[in-house]
């Protein structure tokens, strides 16, 4: 059966509304604690790796600083859900620490995450977030993931070249503002110019990567910091790049091709990996690991997404569609995507 084909299931819908009342309010305690221990851990493995005495150590403490940097980048996926003023500071306080350092400001994030959740945009080709991956040819999977290991340079050429660049160029400040400002996986989306305070916000968070990614430059080339830590902190930021690219490949089945869906097919394009494995928590962090009961329920904050899939897993009968979006583990979803992707690429 085709997604589109898919109706709802209203009484999965009722009870996820229903049994998740309580569950909507963040704890600041929870993020505030989660966030700045894995931002700390993730710069201290980086420090560690540069100043390591041996490649084996340069190693160990690199893939520490990779999953740590990786879990608090993460929170960006938080900020475009959070109501406003819910966390006071946590939006600045995120971009200072890890979006302009990272080149991942969250206005490449915010306002493009959006549409992903909007139910007549999801899947089709005003979705910024999704391509067709399954029906597609098979070097496209493994092209998806390489052109992740690059993106630490393409983030360093937007903000360092392309930023001021633009204001110079009116054109292609336009171009850049559509085509080069959002962190997206479809390339015929075209992006909207930011309007109120999110364009004050844009403003200083474009600014901020923009000093920042000159000033590497500039280190680099005038020899204030030594080319190996700049080489160690480009790997390290893109291997969380490439981590986040592997984990996005299975967040859903990326079988629908520009259909719109009802709320259950979009379920159910979707992955849940639920306990009791415990690789997940490091490869999904951040309640990623429910991403298909996060598109259900998009307003439960992280923390709260496990104690919500135990109670629907509970409630619901077997036959229920809630449990069809739970799988067990990375490998066999990529190897379905594969799969599949081989398949589609038979057929055209």
């Amino acid at each position: 059966m085709p997604k589109s084909a898919i109706a709802d299931d209203m009484a999965m819908i009722r009870a996820a509304s229903e049994l998740t009342r309580d569950l909507t309010a963040p704890s600041a305690r929870i993020y505030w604690t989660d966030f700045l221990a894995s931002t700390f851990i993730g710069y201290a493995g980086c420090a560690a790796a540069i100043f390591a005495p041996s490649a084996a150590w340069m190693l160990a403490a690199a893939f520490v600083a990779v999953l740590a940097l990786y879990r608090a980048g993460s929170f960006i996926h938080e900020l475009t859900h959070i109501r406003k003023n819910a966390l006071p500071g946590f939006r600045l306080t995120w971009n200072i620490l890890v979006g302009v350092p990272m080149l991942i400001p969250s206005f490449l994030y915010e306002g493009i995450h959006s549409l992903h959740h909007n139910r007549t945009k999801y899947g089709t080709a005003d979705d910024p977030e999704y391509l067709p991956l399954a029906l597609m040819k098979p070097w496209t999977v493994p092209l998806f993931v390489v052109a992740a290991a690059f993106a630490p340079l393409a983030l360093l050429f937007r903000f360092a070249v392309l930023t001021p660049l633009s204001f110079a160029i009116p054109p292609l400040r336009r171009i850049v503002m559509e085509r080069y400002s959002g962190l997206i996986i479809n390339p015929m989306f075209r992006r909207r110019p930011p309007e109120g305070e999110f364009r004050r916000q844009w403003a200083w968070q474009e600014g901020g990567a923009w000093a920042w990614s000159t000033l590497l430059i500039v280190a680099g080339v005038l020899g204030w910091v030594p080319l190996r830590a700049l080489l160690i902190f480009g790997a390290i930021a893109s291997a969380t790049l490439v981590l986040n690219q592997i984990r996005t490949l299975v967040a859903h089945l990326w079988e629908n091709d520009g259909d719109v869906l009802t709320v259950t097919a979009q379920f159910l394009d979707s992955v849940n990996v639920p306990p009791p494995g415990v690789l997940p928590e490091l490869w999904a962090p951040v309640g990623l690991r429910y991403h298909a009961l996060h598109h259900l329920l998009p307003g439960v904050p992280y923390h709260a997404l496990g104690e919500a899939h135990r109670r629907l897993k509970d409630a619901l009968p077997t036959d229920s569609q809630y449990h069809a979006a739970n799988y067990r583990s990375l490998p066999k979803l990529v190897i379905n995507l594969v799969a599949g992707a081989a398949r589609g690429g038979a057929a055209t």
